[in-house]
């Protein structure tokens, strides 16, 4: 599948992939939410391009350390994706909330912020299945 597994490949493929689904959230947000701000815009694009090198530097791990269960990419990407919007969600509520509210209506079924949760384990899954393709997983990332 690669021929030198590298966790700096790891890094720069999770890095570009998450720099481009932010670029296009940078895009996209104004159509969506016209009275979003600049500094939601950057946001987003600084926010998955660090997601992607988190899930690039995860991929040393393919088993749990303390419950030593195995954690291939499939379950390793979407779960590091899906918590770290969790924990966006706590910090921008609010904002995360308007911007739902006026994307899908105040009666609209997808109007919780929780929902980009969910969000962070699809763009998880694309960064993880790219940076573990092209970039290689496991212990041998780091060998030299």
């Amino acid at each position: 599948m690669f021929e030198n597994p590298s966790l700096i490949t790891r890094i720069a493929i999770g890095k570009a992939t998450g720099f481009v689904i932010g670029l296009i959230a940078f895009i996209c947000v104004p159509y969506f939410v016209p009275d979003a701000g600049w500094l939601i815009r950057w946001g987003f694009l600084l926010w998955y391009t660090t997601l992607g090198a988190i899930i690039g530097v995860f991929g040393v791990f393919t088993w749990h350390p303390i419950l030593k269960l195995p954690m291939p990419w499939w379950i390793r990407a979407p779960f590091v994706g899906a918590w770290m919007n969790f924990v966006l969600t706590f910090f921008a509520f609010d904002t995360i909330k308007d911007m739902m509210v006026a994307m899908f209506g105040a009666d609209g079924m997808l109007q919780s912020p929780f929902w980009i949760t969910a969000e962070g384990a699809v763009v998880g899954v694309i960064i993880g299945y790219l940076a573990t393709r092209f970039g290689g997983e496991g212990k041998e990332t780091v060998d030299i």
